[in-house]
């Protein structure tokens, strides 16, 4: 059963055979946990956005950009999902980009509230909204998932008309 505002897996079924209990994103409560995490990396990957989701419990996991969001998840419905960079400012760790780009989940913009609330809760400072937002859309005519870009709520598949509401799972929520 799905939370309210969560968002399930709606991606190709193959990569939901990926997830694995040990292969799940790290869990991170707090500055501590982060800064463990990304003391082990390499100056390659921390040049890189990472894989992220905000699980159904509310707290941020982490992994390699290119992680697949529902193994990063662990299989399960997210209040948010999408990649994630970060930069040192002040001798801190805070989030520069952050985005709710996860085509396996297709989190909607409004699912930002979740994010910013499990990097407070983690004491990571943040921007005050994505960096980049993507809008998805389900085709009502073909069924076919969309990327809205510069407003045009076109179909790219068939030409028909895209809701402007987010509608991409409405099963799920």
């Amino acid at each position: 059963m799905n939370l309210l505002g969560s968002y399930r897996y709606v991606g190709p079924p193959d990569l939901r055979a990926l997830v694995r209990p040990e292969a799940d994103g790290l869990s991170i409560h707090s500055v501590a946990d982060f800064n463990d995490w990304v003391s082990g990396l390499t100056a390659v990957e921390l040049a890189e956005p990472f894989t992220f989701v905000i699980d159904s419990a509310g707290v941020l996991r982490l992994a390699p950009r290119r992680s697949e969001h529902v193994v990063c998840a662990g299989g399960g419905p997210v209040l948010g999902a999408g990649e994630m960079s970060f930069h040192e400012e002040s001798g801190q760790w805070v989030v520069g980009e952050v985005s709710n780009q996860s085509t396996g989940y297709c989190p909607d913009i409004s699912s930002w509230p979740a994010v910013a609330k499990a990097l407070d809760a983690a004491g990571i400072e943040h921007p005050p909204g994505f960096t980049h937002e993507v809008v998805f859309r389900r085709c009502l005519a073909c069924s076919q998932l969309n990327i809205v870009r510069e407003e045009d709520f076109v179909c790219v598949f068939c030409d028909e008309d895209l809701p402007r509401e987010w509608n991409v799972d409405w099963a799920g929520r």
